[in-house]
């Protein structure tokens, strides 16, 4: 069954008739302007809509570790794979992309953290410390081991192209809270594997697709292009309403046109911006303390972004850690060691930033990847150096904070040496349906009419996982 989000029109008013012509035929006991303004407030399709529960959470701060992060050595600790290391695994490794060796143990060590004792690698001694808010999901799980079916299937529920992101069903289910900046935001300081339709709205109206910024500069003029008014913002006010006008009249006349919708509205944040985007992206704003916790990285400037526009607003910001995919350690797993040192800081501060201003209890934070590596060594390295892992789509972690989720918990759980998930599976639609869940809304009803039939994020599939709610 499907949200209806259509306006509130007289029933004396023929459905086809635009609504120029509608208003031109209404008499007496209604106020023109009033009425107008107030079709168009009904209408608005960012306008913030209610759930089909009480939620626990408002937002989500989504950080994507793109590449394929290990578990085995940040949140999935296997002694097997030390007592075994350099052994073939018993029973035959499972099939992955390449040739794959023996077993292979993790250069990093493990210790508990935290009162609730979960043990975390010594490359994350800071989000460790944090591990009591968190809940580690040790027992993903998806279908291939590709980057980039796998990104869609945890951004748009299916492995293929052409459907829409959670950002996008987000602000499809729940509109925006903020007029003046977008509701969606993407952050990457270069472009994922796959890029925008990780991002991208599809069938559901172009207005709900994510706003992506490159963000490599600190200067929010120069983060986002043709942001410095040109003129005095009355003045630009009276050329937009016009413009806005002349876009209206064409909109009646091509009847329902997505796109044109989209960039009808866009040019209206786009003059909101004006007055309140040079303030939300520029961190300079931020005492030089704030700005050393979180690090003078990429990760660390998008992660206080982050911060920064939740604050404000954004229904959902979504994290990419860098370019390509950083974390796809085929040839020396040692390089998760640096990236985590960018990463570590960066997630912490966050975290402690929300908590401190009492936003974690109703912001929920997934520090994800779209698959794990293997336990064992590959073989296909083109280099000298064998200390790398290949992909491992049979089980993984990923890590919860915030929202309405349980902290200092671990859920599931992989085999003796972390190849498979082997207790409490957990597929991306489960994931999907538990923030939808927490966001207030029934998976299975959250439904989009397109081609024919209902859609939804998580497809026919997907349970909400109960283990993990506080």
């Amino acid at each position: 069954m499907s949200i209806e989000r259509s306006a509130a029109i007289p029933a004396f008013i023929h459905p086809r008739l635009s609504r120029r012509e509608a208003f031109s035929r209404m008499a007496g006991g209604f106020g023109m302007a009033a009425l107008s303004q107030a079709l168009q407030a009904e209408a608005h399709p960012l306008a913030p809509k209610a759930p089909h529960f009480v939620p626990k959470a408002s937002r989500i701060i989504y950080l994507v570790m793109n590449g394929g992060m290990s578990h085995v050595d940040t949140f999935d600790p296997k002694p097997m794979l030390s007592k075994y290391n350099g052994q073939p695994i018993p029973g035959g490794a499972p099939k992955t992309e390449r040739s794959t060796g023996n077993l292979f143990a993790s250069p990093f060590s493990f210790r508990k953290q935290g009162q609730s004792g979960i043990e975390v690698s010594e490359i994350f001694p800071r989000v460790g410390g944090l591990m009591d808010d968190f809940c580690l999901i040790r027992s993903m799980w998806t279908e291939v081991p590709n980057h980039e079916p796998s990104l869609f299937m945890f951004n748009t529920g299916t492995i293929q192209p052409g459907r829409p992101s959670l950002g996008s069903w987000l602000m499809y289910g729940l509109g925006s809270q903020s007029r003046n900046l977008p509701g969606f935001v993407v952050l990457c300081p270069g472009m994922p594997v796959v890029g925008s339709p990780l991002w991208s709205s599809a069938f559901l109206p172009a207005v709900f697709q994510g706003t992506f910024l490159r963000n490599t500069e600190a200067d929010p003029y120069k983060l986002i292009q043709n942001i410095r008014p040109m003129a005095q913002l009355a003045r630009q006010r009276r050329q937009l309403d016009l413009l806005g006008a002349l876009n209206r009249e064409h909109l009646e006349s091509r009847g329902n046109d997505s796109q044109l919708e989209a960039s009808i509205e866009s040019m209206e944040t786009a003059f909101r911006m004006q007055t309140e985007a040079p303030d939300a992206f520029d961190i300079r704003k931020e005492t030089p303390e704030t700005l050393a916790r979180y690090g003078d990285t990429e990760i660390g400037r998008s992660c206080l972004l982050a911060r920064r526009l939740s604050e404000r607003g954004v229904r959902m910001v979504q994290v990419y850690y860098g370019n390509s995919q950083p974390w796809d350690s085929h040839e020396d797993i040692l390089v998760h060691k640096r990236l985590a040192q960018r990463t570590d800081p960066a997630v912490a501060a966050l975290i402690q930033d929300l908590k401190d201003r009492d936003m974690l209890r109703d912001t929920i934070v997934v520090l994800g990847t779209e698959f794990g590596r293997t336990p064992s060594v590959e073989n296909g390295s083109t280099t000298k150096v064998h200390f790398g892992r290949d992909h491992n789509s049979y089980g993984y972690t990923i890590a919860l904070a915030g929202g309405g989720i349980k902290g200092g918990t671990v859920y599931g759980a992989t085999d003796d040496f972390g190849y498979r998930a082997a207790d409490k599976p957990v597929h991306p639609h489960d994931v999907n349906a538990t923030l939808l869940h927490l966001l207030g809304f029934d998976h299975t009803k959250l439904t989009y009419h397109y081609s024919g039939r209902d859609f939804r994020l998580t497809d026919v599939h997907g349970s909400v996982l109960q283990g993990i709610l506080a």
